[in-house]
């Protein structure tokens, strides 16, 4: 019986284990949405959200717990810069895992580890860069209107 076991083993030794699921939380905060197997998922999601909490509360010291455990700078910042500052009044509860499929090679059921409000953003995002194109065709009218002009 496995009673009071904490964590996951995934048949691999601890520092393999521990790289896999750095690897996973990094990406995660690179891309806000990746696809793994939901026992990866349900791992990185515990400690994933304690690197949230960390980013939330912003001192030293949490700073450098975040970084002992993100791979890169450059994403450590942006969790404390972006990623946190979203979160600021909520307590817990920051990703959320969407059962998919079956992956064909093997049936593992795979799952979307995402942030809950992905969606939020990537309708922002969906609407800059349509306003962005409106601008863009804008000023190629404009430009043809002016080449008809001249001509």
């Amino acid at each position: 019986m496995r009673h009071k076991v904490d964590g996951r083993l995934f048949g691999r030794p601890a520092n393999q284990r521990k790289a896999l699921l750095r690897g996973i939380v990094t990406a995660l905060f690179e891309q806000q949405r990746i696809e793994t197997t939901v026992a990866k998922a349900k791992e990185a999601k515990r400690i994933a959200e304690r690197m949230i909490t960390f980013g939330i509360k912003g001192d030293l010291h949490s700073k450098r717990q975040v970084l002992s455990y993100v791979t890169d700078r450059d994403i450590a910042s942006k969790l404390f810069s972006e990623i946190a500052p979203r979160f600021q009044g909520r307590n817990g509860g920051y990703l959320r895992i969407v059962h998919t499929r079956q992956r064909l090679k093997d049936s593992a059921p795979m799952a979307i580890l995402e942030f809950v409000d992905y969606e939020d953003i990537r309708q922002a995002k969906g609407k800059a860069k349509a306003e962005g194109k409106s601008e863009k065709t804008e000023k190629k009218t404009e430009k043809k209107a002016d080449k008809q002009a001249s001509a």
